[in-house]
């Protein structure tokens, strides 16, 4: 699985022009699924998420987690993460898992960041959508669960 995550201020999702998803501060996280995928990776991944230290604490220093600021987190599936533009200019995305193994595992990050105390809300999957934010710092990582520890 492959995240971007963004620390914001407010974050909205959009489809066919009604809101689907709205928050106040906390993390926005554009996740893809790859073929090879697993739920373990979807609960690795979930704890990692609400478990970043990326939010100032008292002294300005990144230290607090989104549990400890008590944040929303915002999943929106983002399968052009597996675009691979290495050969011509028109990105590949046989890397990406089909649809139906890649919704049940972006719901089970969002179910297991739930169960570990985070407020979640969620893009529509498969779903043409507008995803509005405004990020803080700007603060954004990259994660891998091929590459977690």
């Amino acid at each position: 699985m492959r995240a971007v995550v963004q620390r914001v201020l407010e974050a909205r999702v959009d489809v066919a022009g009604e809101v689907v998803a709205q928050m106040e501060a906390g993390l926005l996280v554009l996740l893809g699924v790859g073929t090879e995928d697993t739920s373990e990776q979807a609960q690795q991944l979930a704890r990692k998420i609400v478990h970043l230290r990326i939010f100032e604490d008292e002294a300005g220093r990144m230290n607090r987690s989104l549990l400890d600021q008590g944040g929303t987190l915002a999943v929106v599936s983002q399968f052009t993460l597996y675009g691979d533009a290495r050969k011509g200019r028109r990105p590949s995305f046989g890397g990406a898992a089909p649809a139906e193994l890649a919704r049940p595992l972006v719901e089970e990050v969002a179910d297991a960041a739930r169960q570990l105390g985070a407020s979640v809300v969620m893009g529509q999957f498969q779903a043409h959508m507008q995803v509005h934010l405004v990020n803080d710092g700007p603060v954004t990582l990259w994660l891998d669960t091929d590459s977690l520890s």
